[in-house]
């Protein structure tokens, strides 16, 4: 079974990477700053994404629709635990994430997004009795929030880590997040 979470886990890399590379290549539309605590971690993110435009809505009705978008990040977590000790701990992680979002069609106002990406650390999450046992993982978020009518995005966003059973153990960490982004 775990050979075939494994095999699992390259297709569905390989087919985000790959539908990544076909999408246009396009101006980023815009960039995001966040701030994350979950599980004595903090992380910092920085974020460039892709609006992947009008032919990609999914759904559209009363002046409102669901689309989505890329978001390429890198991120900074600070392990206050590490290795459960008193001693601190910092990985980096990049992370690609197609996204969601139920948003009115001028893009401005509240919107609510979902999304689930991999992400990639730069050495294994030990931290405060939490083990994530590979450096792939996946990310997943619900988040909400409000783009203001000079492209001012303020969010939140609860966030989860797992590699999805891939190896054991495997703790899972959540992040509570605030989000700022800027669409240009």
């Amino acid at each position: 079974m775990t050979k075939l979470k494994s095999l699992v886990a390259k297709l569905a890399f390989v087919g985000i990477a790959s539908i990544a590379v076909q999408a246009p290549s396009y101006a980023i539309d815009g960039v995001s700053l966040e701030y994350g605590t979950g599980n004595n971690t903090q992380l910092v993110r920085l974020g460039a994404q892709w609006n992947w435009g009008p032919n990609w809505n999914f759904w559209q009705s009363n002046g409102t629709h669901i689309g989505g978008y890329w978001d390429l990040s890198l991120a900074n977590w600070r392990m206050n635990h590490y290795n459960n000790t008193n001693s601190s701990g910092n990985l980096a992680d990049i992370g690609l994430t197609p996204v969601l979002r139920f948003q009115r069609d001028d893009g401005k106002g509240f919107y609510g997004e979902a999304g689930i990406g991999v992400h990639l650390f730069s050495k294994l999450y030990r931290n405060n009795d939490k083990v994530l046992s590979t450096a792939f993982q996946f990310g997943d978020h619900i988040g909400a929030g409000y783009v203001f009518t000079n492209g001012l995005d303020l969010g939140i966003r609860l966030q989860h880590f797992s590699n999805g059973g891939i190896k054991e153990p495997n703790g899972g960490v959540n992040f509570a997040v605030a989000r700022v982004a800027y669409k240009f």
